[in-house]
């Protein structure tokens, strides 16, 4: 990939549509563009022209608006053509746009170009990719804000806080021989504590954000007919499982997405657990023990009125992962009394009813709560996982400098934890990110974007 070629992608989606958009972005773009169209129109203007091939035959006809350099989305001469949205018309401009000089683009390129040139930082390019993917109305919002600069201000002040700590400490090692001693001012420790507060103010809203882009994956489990399918038929929404007295009908793994309160909620019913009896039903109990080791959550479904005392989840619990927390969801609570039975000590109960809906509430709050989020905050911003795994990294090395200066006041042991927070905190923006993340990133990104 060079940042010195001329690139052109169509940057509506692929199919017919009313209008049709192509881009092209590079040092040749006025040139390649003059070709087309004859002349370039006023830089930020929409003009009328007609596009045309090698022998100035009409492909399409529609408007051209012209962005100049630096002052584009990629910082780049950027040429826009808006023509009807037809495939074939599509592809004839694209490819005449290739023989006179371009190269097409590959996936995320504009906005790489657009990193690299200084447009935006990494998280803000990251955020125009979770704007277009967002499923929510909830999950938009925070990626406009993140797209807006929110989060990179977060983590600009946050980094800023950082480096005032370098600062002092770096200070009392290169000037020894001073009469106070830096390191022991009580000031210096209560810095410490307050950037370690506002790494909890920032991580909870990259968090919340993280929860809207990616949500959370739950896997329903338990014995034969106990209810999981119909559970996931009322979460869902509609009949989106088949649902007999048959014990084991479901026998491969059914996935469901839905949302709660702005949180993607994705559901996993799964075969019932038991001693199989053919080779069908063994395979889908491997599948689903494979996706409960996967899952964020197991809700492990009773059959309240079969089973009150919860024998089936004693006799499975040696089969769940054990790294995956479990919920006790005791169907049918509309004709029984589970509540009087004791759930096994350590393990979070929920009573419903997959028939009548009693309960739902309660266990969509109950999911909720076990991911850490709540209805959506002013300041939540869309993140991802590997600015909260940085993040994380980030505040374990602050954790790290402040033992170290309550414990031993080694002033260059410190500063080497403040200066791996820094690093792990400029990884978010892209200050410090090698070119094989980068084309991870970008490579997520639809092709024209």
């Amino acid at each position: 990939m060079s940042d010195t070629d001329t690139i052109v992608a169509a940057a509506t989606a692929p199919g017919r549509g009313g209008v049709g958009i192509v881009r092209l972005s590079g040092p040749a773009a006025q040139g390649i563009a003059t070709s087309v169209l004859g002349t370039l129109p006023p830089a930020r203007r929409a003009v009328f022209a007609a596009f045309r091939d090698a022998e100035q035959q009409t492909i399409d006809a529609g408007l051209v608006l012209f962005f100049p350099g630096p002052h584009s989305y990629t910082g780049e001469d950027v040429v826009e053509f808006h023509g009807h949205g037809g495939p074939v018309i599509i592809d004839t401009l694209t490819a005449r746009l290739v023989a006179l000089g371009a190269r097409r683009a590959n996936p995320g390129e504009f906005t790489q170009r657009a990193f690299l040139n200084e447009k935006l930082d990494l998280a803000q390019a990251e955020a125009v990719a979770d704007l277009i993917d967002a499923g929510s109305r909830e999950a938009a919002r925070a990626a406009m804000r993140s797209l807006q600069g929110e989060f990179s201000t977060m983590i600009q002040v946050l980094t800023g806080a950082v480096i005032d700590l370098r600062t002092h400490v770096e200070a009392a090692i290169d000037f020894p021989e001073e009469e106070v001693d830096f390191l022991a001012d009580k000031a210096l420790a209560e810095r410490l504590s307050n950037v370690r507060q506002h790494f909890d103010a920032v991580t909870r809203s990259a968090g919340q954000g993280r929860l809207l882009r990616d949500g959370m994956t739950v896997v329903l489990a338990g014995a034969p007919n106990a209810g999981k399918s119909s559970l996931l038929n009322r979460l869902a929404g509609y009949d989106a499982a088949i649902v007999t007295a048959v014990p084991g009908t479901t026998r491969d793994v059914l996935r469901e997405r839905i949302h709660v309160d702005g949180m993607p909620l994705h559901i996993l019913d799964t075969a019932g657990l038991r001693v199989a009896l053919d080779a069908v039903e063994e395979e889908g109990i491997r599948r689903a023990q494979l996706e409960m080791a996967r899952a964020d959550r197991v809700l492990f479904v009773i059959d309240g009125a079969q089973d009150p005392t919860a024998g089936a989840y004693r006799d499975l619990a040696g089969t769940l992962p054990a790294q995956v927390p479990v919920t006790l969801v005791y169907n049918k609570s509309d004709i029984t009394d589970a509540g009087a039975v004791a759930a096994p000590p350590g393990v979070p109960r929920i009573e419903v009813s997959a028939r009548t809906g009693q309960g739902l509430d309660a266990l969509r709050g109950h999911l909720k709560s076990s991911m850490g989020y709540f209805t959506l905050e002013t300041g939540s911003v869309s993140a991802r996982q590997r600015h909260i795994e940085a993040l994380e990294r980030a505040r374990a090395s602050v954790e790290e400098a402040a033992r170290v200066l309550k414990e031993t006041r080694a002033g260059e042991l410190v500063a080497q934890e403040l200066r791996a927070a820094q690093r792990a905190l400029d990884e978010i923006g892209g200050e410090f990110t090698n070119e094989d993340l980068l084309g991870r990133i970008f490579a997520s990104f639809c092709i024209g974007k």
